[in-house]
């Protein structure tokens, strides 16, 4: 209990600190970005619409600068994020709530995908060292390699293109579709979602393997592996119940770390396909300097990753007896 008191602490401070930053850097950069946004419509807007910006904002509240960082720690414990500069009178909530969902299906699958499938084949490439799988893992790892938005392409060119597999026009079809939870819209997001999904696959499946590969064969050297092989244990249970068991926890700490990153979405990928996701909406807000938007996604990322290590963390004190072991002598 005390390690998981320890370690909560350590991320409420985390995103104490984040949130704070993500309230001062915005107001830290030279120039004034009231100034800034009402300089884009020159002629067209009054002088009391520079108020209303403000307050769009969140820095139009009166006071020190103190008591506008208190207003923003209500207005996020609400998460109210202000209205969207680019996209007026939408509030950036709504932008986000609707984003998020494509984002966590697209990444959020594939990166689980890519996980199971390349820890799997790592296992059996660390007991089976020198094998057809171990002999094929520099093919694979050059596959990683490729920068996951040229390979995107090529397979868009190939796949969709030339073989039509697939839709050319990737993303949805929104302008037939409207989003919902009908049949109709699932399957065209499912069909529109397929290519990109396996290209996250098939670019990040080889690190998985490699990692887990690399500490099979640390693993399967420790003495309570040979103790097991040597009591005429059957392979199956020796692979999983000793080695793999063991050598799966360094592989659980990346996994928090890839998890949490899900939520910022793979932004090229999700501009190659035109996804409506977190990274093309982060893509578009800086673009169109929308402030609000920008923060909101910021915040998003942090917290994403910060609560992925924390269940990660408490996972690993679960499974590993050493995590408790260090926690009863601390």
């Amino acid at each position: 209990m005390p390690f998981i008191l320890r370690r909560l602490a350590f991320y409420v401070v985390a995103a104490w600190v984040a949130i704070t930053l993500n309230f001062f850097i915005p107001r830290a950069i030279p120039g004034n970005v009231v100034e800034a946004i009402m300089s884009k419509f020159p002629g067209t807007l009054q002088p009391s619409a520079q108020k209303a910006i403000e307050a769009m904002l969140g820095i139009g509240h009166p006071g020190s600068l103190l008591s506008q960082y208190g207003h923003y720690l209500v207005d996020i414990a609400h998460f109210n994020f202000g209205t969207s500069l680019a996209n007026y009178p939408a509030k950036v909530s709504t932008l986000v709530g609707a984003a998020i969902p494509w984002t966590l299906t697209l990444v959020g699958s594939a990166t689980v995908i890519a996980f199971f499938v390349g820890t799997a084949l790592g296992i059996v490439a660390g007991w089976r060292h020198g094998g057809s799988l171990d002999r094929a893992l520099p093919g694979l790892m050059f596959i990683q390699a490729i920068p996951y938005f040229f390979l995107a392409l090529v397979l868009i060119e190939v796949l969709a293109v030339k073989l039509h597999w697939f839709p050319i026009a990737q993303g949805y079809n929104g302008e037939v579709l409207v989003p919902g939870w009908d049949w109709s819209f699932i399957a065209s997001a499912i069909d529109h979602s397929l290519l990109p999904a396996f290209t996250i696959v098939i670019t990040s499946m080889a690190g998985w393997m490699l990692q887990m590969r690399n500490v099979m064969i640390t693993t399967i050297g420790e003495d309570y592996v040979l103790a097991a092989q040597a009591k005429g244990l059957p392979d199956r249970r020796v692979v999983f119940t000793y080695a793999a068991r063991n050598a799966l926890l360094p592989q659980l700490q990346g996994f928090g770390l890839a998890i949490g990153f899900v939520v910022s979405g793979a932004l090229v990928m999700e501009i190659v396909f035109s996804y409506p996701g977190i990274g093309l909406l982060l893509l578009n807000s800086v673009s169109s300097n929308d402030y609000p938007v920008m923060q909101a996604c910021f915040l998003l990322i942090t917290f994403a990753v910060l609560l992925a290590n924390l269940i990660i963390d408490l996972v690993l004190v679960f499974v590993d007896p050493r995590v408790r072991a260090r926690e009863a002598t601390s």
